[in-house]
């Protein structure tokens, strides 16, 4: 069964650094999805902790902070058909080694640590993740 969802997509600062964050919302548009709100910002170390705790007991967790924190990122929320699922299909594998062609971490992720962006993977996480980024 189908149905409307939000999600929350990061372009992460090595996107955003070599300004590929229109290229990427174009990848949403095409595929469905309405950016239904977006602003560029620079989150603290803390910031970017809270943000990923749920990753803090795994060894990338230190770095995954200080990444996030290190240049302006750009926070959207997504809306469309099962949206989680088709964000995380068009981003593709979290290593962009492993993403299929046609993905966005295919084309312009560096690396696993830098791979451009971000996707909510749940209705309970992107939630969450909306939350956090869009408090009202």
């Amino acid at each position: 069964m189908s149905s409307v969802e939000k999600t929350l997509s990061i372009v992460k600062p090595d996107a955003v650094e070599r300004n590929l964050t229109e290229n990427i919302k174009e990848y949403f548009l095409k595929n469905n999805l309405k950016i239904v709100k977006e602003k560029k910002i620079q989150v603290s170390k803390d910031e970017a902790a809270e943000f990923y705790r749920v990753h803090q007991t795994k060894p990338f967790y230190d770095r995954l902070c200080n990444y996030l924190s290190s240049g302006p990122i750009t926070v959207m929320i997504l809306e469309g058909e099962n949206a989680i699922k088709e964000n995380r299909r068009i981003m593709g594998a979290t290593d962009p080694k492993n993403a299929e062609d046609g993905t966005i971490r295919k084309k312009y992720g560096i690396s696993i640590d830098k791979n451009s962006i971000h996707g909510s993977d749940s209705v309970e996480n992107a939630k969450k993740e909306i939350e956090f980024f869009f408090k009202n």
